[in-house]
C-alpha cells in the first residue's frame, strides 16, 4: 500500500524556486522589494509543488484570523441570506470564512453572540437586519470594525449599507406610466415602517413628475396576501377606474391579484400589477407571475463585505451610508395594453 503523501512546506517551495524561505513568504504575501521574476518563480514552483500556505501561520504573520462575524436577526432567512451570500461572495477574496448568528430579534442573545464573536477574535461584524428602521448600534466593548447591511445604525458615525427603496418605487411607477397606464394606486404595508413611507414618497415623486395624481390615498395594511385580497375589492369598488396597482410586497401583490380576479377584473389587460421583493416563490407563483422590484440584496451583502474588507485593513471603518440602487424585474403582470 503507498504510504502517506507528506505535506508540502514553504522549504520545498524554496528548494524548487532556488531561493530562501524568506523571499517566498515575501513572494506568496505580495510583500518585499522582489524582482517580477524572482516573484513569478516563486509562484510558480509553488503551484507545481501544490503548497497551500497554513492558515496558522498567515494568522501569526498577519495578526487576523481571517474570519468575521455575520449577525442575522431575520431567522427565516427571506432578507438575511441574499445578504449572507453577497457578503461571502466579497469575503471568499480574501479566504476570510464567517461564523452566522442568528439573534431571532433578542437582544440578550445578540449581546451573547458578540462576546462569543470577541473570544474567537475576529477580524469584524456584519450586522444584517430585516427591517429598514435604524437600529442602535451593537452593545458593548466592540474593538473590531462592524458594517450595518439593509438596516442602518443609529449612529452617523457607524458605516451602513441600506437599499435605495424609494428609488425602487419611482423605478415601479415608471415602468407602469410607461406601459400606457395613468389611474394608479398604491397598497402597501403597515403606515409607521420606513420601507412604507420611502414607497408612498417615491411612488408620489414619479407621478409628479409626470403631471399624474395617485388614485386615491395609499392603502396601508398588513404585508400579506389577505391584506392584498381585501384592499383590491374594496379599491375597485372605490375607484373602479384605476388601471394600475403598485404594491408594496409581493405578498400584497399576489393577494391583490387574487382579489382582482375574483371581481372580475382580468391583470394585465385591464389592471397591471408590480410589486416589490422579487421573492421568487411569490412573483413567479402570482397568476400572471408579478413584475417586481428586486431590491438586489445580495448586491447589499457584498458591500457590506468589501467595506468590511477596507475596513480591517486599515483599522477602521469609513463613517457614512452607503446605497444601492434597486432593479425591475418586468414579468407578465404589467404587460403593455395591446
Amino acid at each position: 500500500m503507498a504510504g502517506k503523501r507528506s505535506r508540502v512546506g514553504i522549504v520545498d517551495v524554496a528548494r524548487r524556486a532556488g531561493v530562501s524561505v524568506g523571499t517566498v513568504s515575501k513572494a506568496l504575501n505580495g510583500r518585499g522589494q522582489l524582482r517580477a521574476e524572482t516573484r513569478d518563480r516563486v509562484r510558480v514552483a509553488a503551484q507545481e509543488l501544490g503548497f497551500v500556505p497554513s492558515a496558522v501561520a498567515a494568522s501569526l504573520h498577519s495578526g487576523r484570523t481571517y474570519t468575521v462575524g455575520l449577525i442575522m436577526t431575520d431567522h427565516h432567512g427571506r432578507f438575511s441570506l441574499p445578504i449572507l451570500h453577497g457578503a461571502e461572495d466579497a469575503l471568499g477574496w480574501d479566504e476570510t470564512l464567517a461564523f452566522v448568528c442568528d439573534t431571532r430579534d433578542d437582544p440578550i442573545r445578540e449581546r451573547h453572540y458578540v462576546r462569543s464573536l470577541a473570544r474567537r477574535r475576529v477580524d469584524g461584524i456584519i450586522v444584517a437586519g430585516r427591517r429598514t428602521e435604524p437600529r442602535p448600534p451593537l452593545a458593548g466593548e466592540v474593538t473590531v470594525p462592524v458594517v450595518y447591511a439593509f438596516a442602518r445604525s443609529a449612529e452617523p458615525a457607524d458605516c451602513s449599507v441600506v437599499v435605495d427603496e424609494e428609488g425602487g418605487a419611482v423605478l415601479a411607477v415608471r415602468h407602469l406610466l410607461r406601459t400606457g397606464r395613468r389611474r394608479i394606486a398604491h397598497v402597501t404595508g403597515p403606515h409607521g415602517h420606513a420601507s412604507v413611507r420611502a414607497r408612498v414618497d417615491g411612488t408620489v415623486r414619479a407621478l409628479r413628475e409626470a403631471g399624474v395624481e395617485l388614485v386615491g390615498e395609499p392603502w396601508y395594511g398588513g404585508w400579506s396576501e389577505v391584506w392584498g385580497r381585501f384592499a383590491a375589492a374594496a379599491l375597485v369598488r372605490e375607484h373602479p377606474e384605476v388601471d394600475a396597482i403598485f404594491c408594496g410586497s409581493d405578498a400584497i401583490g399576489r393577494g391583490v391579484a387574487d382579489g382582482l380576479r375574483d371581481s372580475g377584473r382580468r391583470v394585465p389587460e385591464d389592471i397591471a400589477l408590480v410589486g416589490v421583493d422579487n421573492w421568487l416563490p411569490t412573483a413567479e407563483g402570482c397568476r400572471p407571475s408579478l413584475t417586481s422590484v428586486d431590491l438586489d440584496l445580495q448586491r447589499v451583502g457584498r458591500t457590506a463585505g468589501a467595506l468590511l474588507l477596507e475596513a480591517i485593513q486599515r483599522g477602521r471603518t469609513e463613517p457614512g451610508t452607503h446605497t444601492v440602487p434597486c432593479r425591475l424585474v418586468v414579468r407578465a403582470s404589467s404587460a403593455p395594453r395591446q
